[in-house]
Formats: C-alpha cells, structure tokens, sequence
C-alpha cells in the first residue's frame, strides 16, 4: 500500500514538473508609455508683464495649463517683445519647424508672416489675432484666429466715464488705428455720446503700440485740454496712466487689469479672458481639425468681463446704468458702435 501512495506522489510530482516545463513564459510587462505633453508656443509683442494685450493672453495660457494638469501636460514656450515683425516671423517658423502642436501670433501685425509661414507646415496647428481672417480664402486651413469684440466694454466704459466727468471732456489715447484698438477706441466715443449727447470726446492716436513717452505726450494733451477722464488701449498706456495720476484725472483701462499702475486712477477696466478661445483650439488641434475656425470674446459668452476698482467709487445709479448697458448689448437691443437699435 505503502508502495502504491509512493508511486502515485511521484507521479503527481512528475506531472507537474511537465505541465510547468510546458508553460508559456509570462510576458515581460510592458512600462506604460508617458503621454506626451500638449505643446504650445506663442510670439508676443509685449511682455508678459505689460497690463495689456500680451499679459491677457499668457495668464490665459497659464490657467489653461493648470487645468490641463501642470506643464507635464501642458507645454508653454514663448517669445515676448516681438515687436519686430521679421524678428516674431522667424520666431514662429522656429517653433514650427521644433514640431509645438499649436503656433500662437499674438498680434495683428504678424498676420502676413502668418499667412507665409503656415502653408509650409500643414501639420501644424497656428493661430493669430486680433483678427477674423482664418486665410481660407487663400486656401490654407491649419490657422485659427481670434479676436477681442472689445468695443462692448469700450462702449460700457465710455457710458460710465460721460456720466462721471464733471468738466463735460473725455480724452482718448489710441496707439494704432487698427484692430481691437480701434474697436475699443470706436465703441467708447459711441457709448458716451449716447450717454450724454452734450459729451466732448477727443481723440488722438500715437501711431505705436509701444510708445510709452508718445502715451504720456498724448495724456497731457486731452488734460490740457480740459479732459477729466482718460482711456487708451495697448502696452503703452502706463505712460498716460501716470500723466493722469499725477493730474487727477480718472482712467478706464481695457485688456487687463490696469489697476495696479493706479490704484486711485483706475475707475474699470476691461478684462479680456481668452481661456474659451485656448480650451476649444487645444480641444480641436486634439481631433485633428488644424484650424479654419474664428474666435470672439464678447459679454455674451464670458470672455469680456468689466472689473471695477474698489478704491474709486462710481455712483450706483452709473453702476445700474452700465449693468443695463451690458444686457442691452448681450440681448442684441444695443449696437455698441452706434447705440440704441431703433
């Protein structure tokens, strides 16, 4: 019996000695391959510390980053103070040619380089602005564009600054007659006419968007010429800032928070958030569509915001008057370059 349990224990052992020789080896496990960040470059005329244009749109990128899951995700190359257009376009071939998912010319005067370059990377995602001109006409669709309705604040501003001056006198400092300036510039004359008919405007534009010493010339102009409340558009505007602190005037800003350059100057400001136009790019390039698609940021759709200063009191019925501005712009009641619908 003895001899029996031996033999069957053995051949359980043998058995099992076979079936484990037969055995396929495991497979050597495989390490996870790391996803590979979403990469975008962005050419600036300013700097990223400029209160302005470029600063919107780079604190846009970075919040767009910090959703995505930090820079491990999400990849922010830039180059800023472009303001040389031979110098930006090169900037723009080079993160082309380094393979970056999506190519960002921040500026309206990048857009024929633009429209040079893109056609020699069909692979690549690229985006411009301000503007609405994707350059499908031309045939090219791997570019995006963009652009900043920024006469609805501009024209909310203007309403507000007719109703506090107290010498009947609005100054204007535009740097260039040209793109989301000269819309900002254009809808703040419409809503202080419209506002107070009685309402002096003057404008002036520098013909820069850098100027900072032709932005403070033009400031002491309009307050010379009387003007209690100022306003102006681009990375210039620092200078007019502080030619109107330093003669009590009022400014409206518009783009970024402007605020900080005066603290008892700056009455509102303009906020664009261009954050809704970055997620839907990023979102798109995603699905393989390179582009073809426009852009605008607007009260309606969140990427137009109007932020007050604390420090400088508006009077509430102003305060209930720009709010009522704004929804007659959202609803479609008011035109912000011309005003009332009839």
């Amino acid at each position: 019996m003895k001899k029996i349990v031996v033999r069957i224990a053995l051949l359980v052992a043998l058995v099992s000695l076979l079936l484990s020789a037969c055995a396929q080896p495991a497979a050597p496990t495989q390490p996870a391959q790391e996803e590979k960040p979403f990469r975008v470059a962005v050419v600036m005329p300013s700097t990223i510390t400029d209160l302005a244009f470029s600063q919107s749109f780079f604190e846009a990128l970075k919040k767009v980053q910090e959703e995505e899951g930090g820079p491990s995700k999400f990849e922010i190359a830039y180059s800023e103070g472009m303001f040389n257009v031979p110098d930006a376009a090169a900037a723009i071939r080079d993160y082309a040619s380094q393979g970056y998912d999506l190519v960002i010319a921040h500026g309206s005067q990048y857009g024929t380089s633009l429209s040079q370059i893109a056609p020699d990377f069909p692979e690549t995602a690229f985006a411009w602005g301000t503007s609405l001109d994707t350059f499908q006409a031309q045939g090219i669709n791997n570019v995006y564009a963009y652009q900043a309705e920024s006469q609805e604040g501009g024209y909310v501003l203007g309403t507000i600054a007719a109703l506090m001056s107290k010498s009947g006198v609005l100054g204007v400092c535009g740097p260039v007659n040209a793109g989301d300036a000269k819309l900002f510039v254009d809808g703040f004359v419409a809503g202080a006419k419209n506002a107070r008919p009685d309402i002096q405007v003057n404008v002036t534009f520098t013909g820069s968007f850098s100027d900072v010493s032709l932005m403070a010339s033009a400031a002491e102009t309009h307050i010379a010429a009387g003007a209690d409340m100022l306003t102006g558009s681009s990375q210039s505007v620092v200078g007019a800032i502080g030619v109107a602190k330093d003669k009590g005037a009022y400014w409206f800003g518009t783009q970024w928070e402007q605020t900080p350059v005066g603290p008892e100057t700056v009455v509102a400001t303009q906020v664009f958030d261009w954050t809704i136009v970055i997620r839907d790019m990023v979102k798109s390039v995603r699905a393989g569509v390179l582009g073809g698609k426009a852009y605008t940021l607007t009260f309606k759709n969140g990427g137009l915001k109007l932020v007050y200063n604390d420090k400088v009191p508006v009077p509430d019925d102003i305060k209930a008057k720009a709010q009522e501005t704004i929804n007659g712009i959202m609803n479609g009641t008011i035109d912000p370059l011309s005003g009332p619908k009839q």
